[in-house]
């Protein structure tokens, strides 16, 4: 099991959903980025939010629709 974090370079706190490594993880990520690049947006895969204060503060998300429906929000603010 592992976190997949967004975070926008230029915003505070950051986007987290719970995830299992591999390729499906990739394939998301990929997914994500052809959405909404890679040049704003960091996408890294992490085991424990707690132990990453960088990324705070986090909102979880279930799934991989709801972190696009936030990472959309997050773009129009």
């Amino acid at each position: 099991m592992c976190y997949l974090v967004a975070k926008w370079f230029d915003k505070t706190g950051s986007i987290a959903m719970r995830t299992q490594r591999g390729k499906e993880l990739s394939d998301m990520i990929d997914r994500l980025e052809g959405r909404f690049g890679f040049d704003r947006l960091q996408l890294v895969a992490i085991t424990r939010p707690s132990a990453y204060g960088e990324y705070e503060p986090y909102t979880f998300v279930a799934s991989e629709t709801e972190m696009i429906e936030e990472l959309s929000q997050q773009v129009m603010d």
